[in-house]
């Protein structure tokens, strides 16, 4: 399967410290861009989280929010009592530099980082729960990738299908369209130069119809369209290798325009090109 690099997923689960909130938001990139917004209380997690989307995504920058959707219960956390000796000692040799120092109220306690502890266990279930959580989405937010990737490949093979029309219209085109501009540069040839020099003109001809030859070019643009639908066809992360293969369609189509003996075959290239152009732009959307 084909995987587009955009979209989104969001999915909530219950944990002993609140309801847990994860959103997934995925644009094109270059190469893997993870970006986290997660809360503060959570921020242990974002290693763990970095680990499972990497596990699951290839390209593409993702905007990872993780944060709680209400605050705990205070009947689920516990006064962490070595913090609190802590703040203790420090708030007596504050009050000997500072006599007439305020002592700690209740409510600073309460907000000094770390007074509030949870339960190891609680930690350990809410871990385990986000892990899950994060899976859920990556599932969702692949599942999303999946389905614009396929609409993607039906593009890209609809366009594949246009330009092997429009190689099968110019094939028989090259041999008449070749004769007729040697015909006349063989007329223009005889008007310019004196008598005597048949050897030259068959040179100029030669030279004309070596050229001219787009057989290669028809030939290598029909490889390279066999190889777009075979990468298609294997799925996975296939973003730059038909990026690279749509550079080289373009190349060859350029040269099929410059060696172009007439102007329906100038016609066919063009249309070529900008068939191409089409699959460059649906491919940058491609994982």
């Amino acid at each position: 399967m084909i995987y587009s690099m955009t979209g989104y997923a969001v999915a909530s689960a219950e944990s002993p410290r609140g309801a847990l909130n994860l959103e997934l938001r995925s644009v094109n990139s270059r190469f893997l861009d993870l970006q986290f917004r997660v809360a503060e209380e959570l921020r242990a997690a974002e290693p763990m989280l970095r680990e499972l989307i990497a596990g699951r995504l290839a390209r593409g920058k993702l905007d990872c929010r993780l944060n709680f959707g209400n605050a705990a219960s205070p009947l689920q956390q516990r006064l962490n009592g070595q913090a609190i000796q802590q703040l203790r000692s420090l708030s007596a040799e504050v009050a000997k530099a500072f006599p007439d120092a305020a002592p700690l109220r209740a409510a600073d306690v309460l907000r000094w980082p770390g007074v509030l502890a949870e339960p190891a266990a609680d930690e350990e279930t809410t871990r385990a729960i986000l892990e899950a959580l994060t899976r859920r989405a990556l599932d969702e937010l692949c599942a999303a990738r999946g389905r614009e990737g396929a609409k993607l490949a039906a593009i890209l093979l609809a366009r594949v299908a246009e330009m092997r029309k429009r190689l099968a219209e110019v094939a028989p085109l090259v041999p008449e369209a070749v004769a007729a501009h040697r015909a006349k540069l063989a007329e223009r040839l005889r008007e310019v130069l004196e008598g005597g020099v048949e050897e030259r003109i068959r040179t100029e001809i030669a030279l004309f119809a070596a050229k001219s030859d787009v057989d290669e070019e028809i030939t290598r643009l029909a490889a390279h369209l066999d190889e777009v639908e075979r990468v298609i066809s294997k799925g996975g992360a296939a973003g730059k290798r038909l990026d690279f293969l749509a550079q080289e369609l373009n190349r060859e189509a350029n040269t099929l325009a410059s060696k172009a003996a007439g102007l329906k075959i100038a016609d066919c290239a063009l249309e070529l090109k900008l068939l191409i152009e089409q699959i460059r732009e649906q491919v940058q959307n491609i994982e």
